[in-house]
């Protein structure tokens, strides 16, 4: 227990306090927010969001590290290989939306990377994630992650193995890397307004850091406290909970200077971040298809993104939304920023709750 709170106050502490030595450097550097065109002109006050300090979400990076490092070894609990694969997801898929911000401001345009380039850089980062991730057990078995489909813990009939070695480690790839590549861009999509990726990341990996916790006690190989029926096959579960407690305090740090009106905005870097850490956390703890519940406000505005592309070509040039993703459409409809990103934080807090209360009443149902 000491691990965990030691991470998390201490990276709330690096992100609170260092924030704003960050942003002299980062005006320093030129790291300046640009608009896109398009969406200025439809959202004018958008404009004068221009020149604001951007790419900080290498700030909740560093802090998660410092955070997450300093914890374990204080509580003497030092780092597993799944707190590692989380943290090479985090950076991972933030080094490749520092490349996309990067080039926006060398270019002083909002084009980065393409689509296909950037979904390639996700790939790569998360393949060697899941081909580790399978291939490392401890003395007793257990790999970080599973050759399963799972939800609140893995369905036995869902393994991708039962077609054999290759097709099966082909099938495996490419639902881990759809996990992530579908988590990092949702968060993306969703990153939009002051505070509201950060916020509703702070709700949505909170509660894997719950669900984290709580397999502590019932993990299958504690046999004198585990009810064998409803136990977890997760490996390492406490010190998933370490980071991602160290990333919520990274985040709820960074949230302070970040909330509306925002002094810095966390560029793809951090946005992605965010998704290569939801996506870790929902695959280490077997919990992959309960992330499109705990992670429901980045699927809701992913979802009203292809919504409003596959309306536009059924019906050859209609709008179902105003304008795409969701939290834009709210603001041509009048409501204010302040407005959208407080709700949109009530409805990420909402369901996050809702799927830690489905993981455990699934666990009541076993017990």
């Amino acid at each position: 227990m000491r691990s965990l709170l030691t991470a998390a106050a201490i990276s709330l502490a690096f992100t609170l306090f260092l924030t704003p030595a960050f942003l002299r450097l980062f005006r320093a550097w030129g790291w300046g927010q640009v608009i896109r065109t398009p969406e200025n002109i439809h959202n004018p006050s958008h404009g004068a969001k221009r020149g604001t300090p951007t790419m900080g979400g290498t700030i909740f990076i560093a802090g998660t590290i410092v955070g997450y490092l300093v914890g374990s070894f204080t509580g003497n609990n030092p780092p597993t290989i799944s707190g590692i694969l989380v943290l090479w997801m985090m950076v991972g898929f933030g080094a490749v939306g520092f490349i996309d911000d990067y080039m926006k401001l060398r270019r002083q345009r909002s084009l980065g990377l393409e689509g296909w380039p950037k979904v390639i850089g996700q790939v790569l980062v998360t393949v060697p994630f899941a081909i580790v991730a399978l291939n490392l057990p401890n003395s007793v078995g257990q790999t970080p992650a599973s050759a399963y489909i799972s939800v609140f813990r893995d369905v036995p009939g869902l393994w991708f193995m039962a077609l054999g070695p290759i097709i099966g480690w082909l099938l495996y790839l490419a639902w881990i890397s759809l996990i992530g590549v579908a988590s990092s861009n949702s968060v993306n999509v969703t990153d939009g307004l002051d505070g509201l990726a950060a916020g509703s990341g702070i709700f949505v990996v909170g509660a894997y850091s719950l669900i984290a916790f709580w397999q502590v006690q019932q993990v299958c190989t504690n046999v004198a406290s585990a009810v064998q029926s409803a136990c977890y096959g997760t490996r390492d579960p406490f010190d998933l909970a370490i980071i991602s407690a160290s990333f919520v305090g990274a985040l709820v740090g960074f949230l302070w200077w970040n909330a509306p009106k925002a002094k810095v905005f966390m560029g793809d870097v951090g946005s992605m971040a965010i998704g290569g850490v939801v996506a870790a956390m929902a695959i280490l703890t077997r919990t992959e298809l309960l992330l499109v519940l705990v992670a429901g406000v980045y699927v809701i505005a992913s979802g009203s993104v292809i919504l409003q592309r596959v309306y536009f070509k059924l019906t050859r040039g209609k709008r179902l939304f105003l304008m795409s993703p969701l939290h834009h459409h709210l603001e041509m409809r009048g409501w204010s920023e302040i407005t959208i990103v407080v709700r949109m934080w009530i409805i990420a807090g909402l369901l996050a709750v809702s799927g830690v209360g489905f993981f455990y009443v699934e666990w009541l149902t076993r017990a």
